[in-house]
């Protein structure tokens, strides 16, 4: 019987993880790991597995179907406020301009310039496009005649798990769709 799993390659079998609540680790990025730690952390009793794989791997005395969707067996309490990196950034504001709205050439900007004593925190760096910035230079927005969409601001690991989960990754296996969207409208 052809079923796609067999034809996979193990290596394109990640397993979304999930916690002990049966809640993802993350949406954005997705937690997910290599089939590989997938089956170490079963092996050493840190995971249950909840969906697998048609696909099989095999050592000399043993077979099992590589898992899809694990969940922790201990409950990891999420950070309430995620690092301050240039993914999460863009990721609070939505991968687009907070100046003008475009999603292209994305950089930062700091609202007050460094140069005028802002520093680079949350409160005061924001997504810019390459050509914003360059207009904006090293003015307050006020002083470049520019209106921020949305204010900076220090953003919950809450919040931007929400954001995330408006951008889905490419690949989605149907054994994760129950376990990533449980705010859709159910089918009669």
């Amino acid at each position: 019987m052809y079923h796609p799993d067999l034809i996979r390659h193990p290596d394109s079998c990640p397993a979304l993880v999930l916690n002990a609540d049966y809640t993802p680790l993350s949406y954005y990025p997705l937690s997910l790991w290599s089939w590989q730690t997938a089956v170490k952390a079963v092996f050493l009793e840190r995971v249950d597995i909840i969906a697998n794989y048609t696909r099989e791997v095999h050592s000399p005395t043993r077979t099992m179907q590589i898992p899809s969707v694990i969940a922790l067996r201990q409950y990891v309490k999420p950070s309430e406020h995620p690092a301050f990196t240039r993914f999460n950034l863009f990721l609070r504001d939505r991968f687009q301009c907070q100046y003008c709205g475009d999603p292209r050439e994305l950089t930062f900007d700091h609202v007050i310039p460094r140069a005028h004593g802002g520093r680079t925190t949350w409160e005061n760096v924001t997504t810019a496009c390459a050509p914003c910035n360059l207009r904006k230079g090293g003015r307050t927005p006020a002083g470049a005649h520019m209106h921020l969409q949305r204010w900076p601001h220090r953003p919950t690991s809450w919040q931007l798990q929400e954001h995330g989960r408006s951008f889905p990754p490419n690949f989605l296996h149907e054994s994760w769709r129950d376990y990533l969207y449980w705010d859709v409208e159910l089918d009669a």
